[in-house]
């Protein structure tokens, strides 16, 4: 087991209410609105050197600068090329009491959803799935769809976390 393993916590479980949806290749994935601070285009990200590779670098966000996580491959998904839809979802995490902005890259905004209690499952827990990284609160079930509903506070460990916040500084 990994640093990071050891030290990410176990997410919480996904509460009713109000997520942004946005689509990481072909899978559809959740974030409570009320984490979300905007929403932007991909222009301004400055490469930061000797940063992992899921660090897109930082952005300069009127006037504040903010490190910028690609998702796609903080999960180790195939690295595609940016379109017309990929955007940043400028998001705030608690680290250790603190709120932290940071902005994560996804291939495409989708919706905001509602979704209720009934609708929620736990997160599977397969082994090395997606349910055991500790950052999924649950799974979505609306009409034919599942959205993979994630805790933005516990995708980075406290490591990680740290890390990116001193290439923003």
């Amino acid at each position: 087991m990994s640093v990071a393993e050891a030290e990410a916590p176990v997410a919480r479980a996904a509460q009713e209410g109000k997520f942004l949806s946005f689509v990481l290749g072909s899978e559809e994935y959740g974030l409570e609105i009320l984490k979300v601070h905007e929403i932007n285009g991909m222009t301004g990200i400055t490469p930061v050197p000797r940063t992992p590779e899921y660090v897109r670098g930082v952005l300069n966000l009127r006037g504040r600068v903010i490190p910028i996580v690609s998702l796609r491959q903080k999960f180790e998904m195939a690295a595609v090329e940016d379109t017309d839809r990929t955007c940043i979802i400028v998001v705030e995490v608690n680290h250790q009491g603190t709120e932290i902005t940071m902005g994560i890259v996804v291939d495409e905004v989708s919706e905001v959803l509602s979704i209720t209690a009934d609708q929620i499952d736990p997160a599977p827990l397969h082994g090395s799935t997606v349910g055991d990284a500790g950052y999924v609160s649950g799974m979505g079930k609306l009409d034919d769809r599942v959205v993979v509903l994630l805790d933005i506070d516990h995708v980075l460990s406290r490591v990680e976390i740290e890390a990116i916040i001193q290439s923003a500084t």
